[in-house]
């Protein structure tokens, strides 16, 4: 059973198979919403073997009040399937689930029981056993008068139709049981409130994950409880999930208007998301659980955000980038509409490799998290500026499923039909230009890839494709200079600083052809290539020193 339990690592199963150990109701300094509640520990005497064998080993709990309840109870519907012993047994797996059973027993009062999770014995004894019965369905020894049954031979027809009983479980039934499963079996029958406690636990412990299944079991039996929806936003700012925590927090609020714990988590998300406005409207309705200097913080990003705004409005692509810089070091470090103007600002300033870097530093949210938060014709903006980066440093294909989406949701964007216009004729451009090369004509490719550029000036891929048809040419200069184009948009292109180092070589430029070659050797040590390619280089530089020394 530990390596059920590990394999699922669900909080829910933690409580039933006593895996915590010493829990305290006293919670200190918990910054979750916690309901002081005392474990009620309960222990019954051990079963015997025979009832144990009768499948009764987990009756060990106490599922009433009283003793008398449960031995009125009639037996579940895997109890009685039990009584029948199974055909088919295999001596090793008996030691197996009798070990997997120990957690199930009470031993002596060893194993502390919470009053009220034992009541899903039945409901999780037929889980597991159907999980265990599959992992041992690969491999049957077979008692009885059936004989001697061989795995079959290929081609072999068995005159009983049986068919290869020795055969391995095919992979579909030896699929695990879906974790959600042990935890609805569980989490349905338990007190919410207790599963609350739990979830802070595991959450002052550092185990956000498991924190996060214990209030989502509490909010499945009561969706209408306030706290558990505030804890669970807690959970997700953890976990760096902090548009889905806007969302519970939202709804906690909405259960219960007052509840200031909820209004301050809701400030200092709006804060971390760039949302002075409604930072400080939250903060305000705090009250004693606001926290201190959250009104400073919101009111220092509203004076960036707002001159942002205005150095846009100015074309002041400078001023922009130290405002949103200023923005995001003053609380604001996962608003991704304000990483979006810097992005912005960064490309007008033709920086499209810092602008790739900053992009990709900007939080990670799901896409339908941000239509909800931000609203569509917002989110298409940012989608399109994500989109004219992508492009820029080659990554097309990214580029066009960035501007579809945006076209999905603000369809009447000019600028957006107009950026999918750009990127489907950049596209064919390179499309047409690969077909020419493949085919050696390089002067139609050059000419192909040329089109290309007409269309978006600043496409590193296309100026380093135009290199490689000017090489083939023998125009080492012109291919060079297409290279560091594309190396000044883009400095971590590989293909281009090899492409313009081959070139610099075949031109005996030694010292130029060196210095690419050290700088990818660099990035890539292991790379044979490029290590001989300058030794090769550093080889030659000195012949030539000698020569003309």
């Amino acid at each position: 059973m530990s390596d059920l339990t590990n394999k699922y690592g669900c909080g829910v199963l933690n409580v039933v198979f006593g895996r915590r150990s010493r829990r305290s109701a006293s919670t200190g300094s918990l910054p979750v919403d916690i309901d002081v509640a005392d474990f009620v520990k309960t222990t019954s005497s051990q079963k015997s073997d025979s009832s144990r064998r009768k499948g009764s080993y987990g009756a060990s709990f106490d599922y009433s009040s009283s003793t008398e309840q449960s031995q009125k109870r009639a037996p579940s519907q895997n109890q009685k399937k039990k009584d029948t012993p199974p055909l088919y047994v295999q001596p090793q797996q008996q030691e197996v689930r009798q070990s997997d059973q120990k957690p199930f027993q009470n031993n002596g009062g060893k194993n502390k029981v919470l009053k009220g999770s034992a009541g899903i014995s039945g409901e999780l004894e037929a889980i597991i056993n159907d999980n265990q019965r599959l992992n041992y369905a690969g491999n049957m020894k077979v008692y009885g008068n059936l004989g001697n049954l061989h795995p079959k031979k290929d081609n072999e027809v068995l005159p009983n139709g049986m068919g290869n009983i020795c055969s391995k479980a095919s992979k579909a039934s030896r699929k695990p049981v879906n974790p959600t499963s042990y935890c609805r079996a569980l989490s349905t029958r338990m007190d919410p409130e207790r599963l609350k406690i739990l979830g802070n636990e595991d959450y002052k412990n550092g185990r956000f994950a498991e924190a996060l299944a214990l209030y989502d079991a509490a909010i499945s039996i009561d969706p209408e409880k306030a706290s558990y929806r505030s804890n669970k936003s807690a959970a997700l700012t953890s976990l760096g999930r902090l548009l889905e925590a806007v969302f519970e927090a939202r709804e906690a609020i909405r259960i219960e208007p007052f509840y200031q714990r909820a209004h301050n988590r809701l400030a200092t998300l709006y804060l971390r998301l760039g949302d002075a406005d409604k930072t400080m409207r939250h903060y305000k309705q705090a009250g004693s659980e606001a926290e201190p200097n959250l009104m400073t913080k919101a009111q220092n990003v509203q004076v960036h955000l707002s001159r942002c705004n205005e150095a846009k409005k100015q074309r002041d692509w400078n001023t922009l980038l130290k405002e949103t810089g200023l923005a995001i070091s003053a609380g604001a470090d996962s608003a991704l509409q304000i990483y979006t103007l810097k992005v912005e600002g960064l490309l007008k300033l033709r920086r499209h490799h810092e602008a790739d870097q900053v992009l990709s530093n900007a939080p990670k949210f799901e896409i339908d998290d941000c239509t909800k938060f931000y609203g569509a014709i917002i989110h298409a903006n940012m989608l399109l500026i994500q989109a004219q980066v992508d492009l820029a440093v080659g990554r097309m294909d990214d580029a066009m499923e960035a501007v579809q989406m945006a076209a999905r949701m603000d369809s009447n964007n000019k600028d957006v039909n107009m950026m999918m216009r750009k990127i489907r004729a950049v596209m064919g451009a390179r499309s047409k230009g690969n077909e020419l090369f493949k085919a050696a004509k390089y002067s139609e490719a050059c000419i192909a890839y040329g089109e290309g550029l007409d269309h978006d000036p600043y496409n590193s891929l296309l100026f380093c494709n135009r290199a490689a048809c000017r090489s083939k040419l023998g125009q080492f200069e012109k291919a060079i200079e297409d290279c560091t184009v594309a190396l000044n948009i883009r400095p971590s292109y590989s293909k281009a600083r090899l492409r313009r180092a081959d070139c610099n070589a075949k031109l005996g430029k030694w010292q130029a052809c060196i210095d690419d070659y050290e700088v990818l050797r660099r990035e890539a040590p292991e790379d044979e290539q490029v290590s001989n390619a300058l030794t090769h280089a550093k080889e030659q530089l000195l012949m030539v020193i000698k020569v003309n020394a």
